[in-house]
């Protein structure tokens, strides 16, 4: 993955001349990332390229976020009619690799991200966030039935479908909870371990720049039912227990936190679906079964019933994990 050309221009502009630019990560959008390094200083490099990419909504997250308390880059160089950002670099413990090399600390930094989430709840959201309700949970679960259900070729009820989707999602959006600062994509891949740092400013947040105005349960919900990563049962639970104690929320929560843990993950098995058939990126087909073991799990709750029976008419066992574990 090379630079963009313009880099080395853009950070002679701001006192990184002649700093090695090497590859970092890339993720499911345009963006991609360096880590750039200067005798003894480091940093990142964000190339958001126009028109695809608009830096703006990142760099008026991660201040929002750092105003109150929390950690996010700080922002030390942009230019952005080129789409680029220089911005502080959190080092290379990630949340993902740290709790794979040493499972013992999962209650320990899961609690820990559980306590970020109660803490950005204590604050009225982010002015000027897109809404992120039931007309957006609705058009989103579209996904499913747009993209996953041609690929493993099945014909669907798609008026039964949104009707289900209505019926267990408009209670939700009326339960009184919220709006908070949801982050959107809040998993163990984009939280680093920021040395030097305690408490909740240990965590440092990345990928916010698609942050809404939305449910408190749905960024809990995204943490523990990652995409990526196998979060044990007990730990779900312990987690949703003291998100719950620490908020008084009750039960409420906890039917919102089940819901829209199912209205993500069938959104995300559409959109990984669509990565591999439209965007040319099959690895996304080896989460596929991670994310039907989570939304089977989801469905099993009683409230969830509308949406478990059209999933049981609808998509047989033969059209679920089974597809995706031959072809990853």
């Amino acid at each position: 993955m090379k630079p963009p050309t313009h880099a080395p221009e853009f950070l002679a502009s701001c006192g990184w001349e002649g700093a090695a630019i090497l590859p970092l990560a890339g993720d499911a959008s345009f963006r991609r990332y360096f880590r750039v390094i200067k005798d003894d200083r480091t940093a990142v490099l964000m190339d958001a390229p126009p028109p695809h990419e608009d830096p703006r909504p990142f760099i008026a997250v991660a201040e929002w976020l750092v105003g109150r308390g929390l950690s996010a880059p700080e922002i030390l160089a942009r230019d952005l009619d080129k789409g680029m950002l220089l911005l502080g670099d959190f080092g290379n413990a990630r949340l993902r690799e740290s709790l794979d090399s040493d499972p013992t600390r999962e209650r320990e930094l899961y609690e820990l991200a559980t306590d970020v989430l109660v803490h950005l709840h204590q604050h009225p959201p982010m002015e000027g966030l897109p809404v992120h309700g039931l007309d957006q949970w609705l058009e989103e679960v579209k996904l499913f039935t747009d993209w996953y259900c041609p690929a493993v070729g099945v014909d669907v009820d798609e008026e039964g479908y949104r009707s289900a989707w209505r019926e267990v999602l408009e209670p939700i959006e009326r339960d009184g909870l919220g709006p908070v600062t949801v982050l959107r994509d809040y998993h163990a891949e984009n939280i680093m371990l920021v040395e030097g740092r305690d408490g909740i400013a240990h965590f440092g947040l990345l990928d916010f720049q698609d942050a809404l105005r939305g449910h408190p349960a749905y960024d809990l919900a995204s943490v523990l039912e990652d995409a990526r990563r196998d979060v044990p049962p007990p730990i779900e639970r312990a987690m949703i227990d003291r998100y719950v104690a620490a908020t008084n929320h009750g039960d409420t929560f906890e039917r919102a936190y089940w819901a829209l843990a199912a209205q993500r993950n069938t959104r995300i098995l559409g959109v990984f679906t669509r990565l591999w058939k439209r965007d040319n990126k099959p690895g996304y087909r080896r989460f596929q079964p991670r994310m039907w073991g989570l939304l089977e799990r989801d469905l099993e709750q009683p409230y969830l019933a509308p949406l478990c029976e059209w999933f049981d008419i609808n998509i047989p066992p033969e059209h679920r994990r089974e597809p995706w574990k031959r072809a990853a």
